[in-house]
């Protein structure tokens, strides 16, 4: 049986005038017990080359959300509030407020 690859939707990677690097991938997958929505993907905030955010669902670890070392499960909706709530995290990072 061919395998089904993994469809890239979205790859941007953001380099911010102090340094800090914005990296966002999304790909399409065959919907499994691992990822019923069918999507993979990869979200990160680093700063001074380290992960300060990050969304994934990495294999066999589900959707989850990472703030600084601390790893807590998230409700994935939608890839748009996936975004949304990747982009409000930096914000509120930026604020001193995570």
């Amino acid at each position: 049986m061919p395998s089904v690859r993994a469809k890239r939707i979205r790859h941007t990677k953001f380099r911010e005038d102090n340094g800090n690097i914005i990296e966002v991938k999304m790909w399409q997958v065959m919907p499994s017990t691992d990822k019923p929505h069918g999507y993979k993907y990869s979200l990160v905030y680093i700063v001074n080359g380290k992960r300060v955010i990050g969304y994934d669902n990495a294999e066999g670890k589900g959707d989850h959300r990472h703030y600084r070392d601390n790893i807590e499960q998230y409700q994935f909706k939608d890839l748009r509030s996936l975004s949304e709530d990747f982009y409000k995290d930096i914000e509120k990072y930026k604020e001193g407020k995570l």
